[in-house]
C-alpha cells in the first residue's frame, strides 16, 4: 500500500510531526497570530519587490516564519483536496459573526473554496518557490528586482490565512457548543 501522506515539514518550527492538516494549522496559529502573520507576509513581499529595502525583522524570525508558512501552505493543500461532504459541512457556514475582510461572501460561507481556487491557479511547488524567492529577496538589497509574479501568490496566501483562521474559529465554536450540550445533559 502506498503512503500518500504529505510531509508538512513542521519539525523545525513546531517541534512535532503533525500529519493532520487542521492540526498543523492550529499549531501554526498558536505560534503566529493572524494579524502578525499577515503583517509579516506583507512586509516580506514589499521588501522583496522594492530594490533598496531590507526587511526590518530579525532574519532568524523571517526564516522561522518561512518554514512555518511552507508547512501552512502544505496543510492548506491537503485541506483543499478534501472532498468529503461531512468534513466540509462540519466547518461550513454557521452563525459565526463575519470577521474576515479579504474573503468574498461565497468564500466566507465555504472557506475551503479559497484553498481550491489557490491551488487551481498555482501548484504547491509554485507557492513554495514564491515564498522562498520573496524571503530571499527581502533579506538583502539586490540590484535586480524580484519576479513580478510574487503578488498573485501573496494575495492567495493572505486569503488562505483568513480562511484557515475562520475554519479553526468555527471548529472551536462547534466543540464548545458540543461540550456545553454534554454538560447540560449531565445536569438534566
Amino acid at each position: 500500500m502506498k503512503n500518500n501522506r504529505i510531509d508538512f515539514e513542521a519539525r523545525f518550527w513546531s517541534g512535532s510531526d503533525t500529519y493532520s492538516g487542521l492540526g498543523l494549522i492550529e499549531t501554526f496559529f498558536q505560534f503566529n497570530e493572524l494579524a502578525t502573520a499577515k503583517e509579516m507576509l506583507h512586509n516580506i513581499m514589499i521588501c522583496a519587490v522594492k530594490k533598496k529595502y531590507v526587511i526590518k525583522e530579525d532574519h532568524s524570525a523571517v526564516f522561522h516564519f518561512h518554514q512555518a508558512l511552507r508547512s501552512f501552505v502544505r496543510a492548506c493543500y491537503v485541506l483543499g483536496l478534501k472532498q468529503e461532504k461531512s468534513y466540509l459541512k462540519m466547518y461550513a457556514e454557521n452563525n459565526a459573526p463575519p470577521i474576515i475582510g479579504s474573503l468574498s461572501d461565497q468564500e466566507y460561507r465555504n472557506p475551503f473554496l479559497v484553498f481550491q481556487k489557490a491551488f487551481a491557479e498555482y501548484s504547491l511547488k509554485d507557492f513554495e518557490y514564491y515564498i522562498s524567492v520573496s524571503v530571499y529577496f527581502s533579506l538583502g538589497v539586490y540590484t535586480h528586482s524580484a519576479e513580478s509574479k510574487i503578488v498573485g501568490p501573496c494575495i492567495h496566501l493572505t486569503k488562505m490565512l483568513d480562511a484557515a483562521f475562520l475554519i479553526l474559529a468555527r471548529g472551536r465554536k462547534r466543540r464548545d457548543n458540543s461540550y456545553k450540550k454534554k454538560q447540560r445533559m449531565k445536569k438534566g
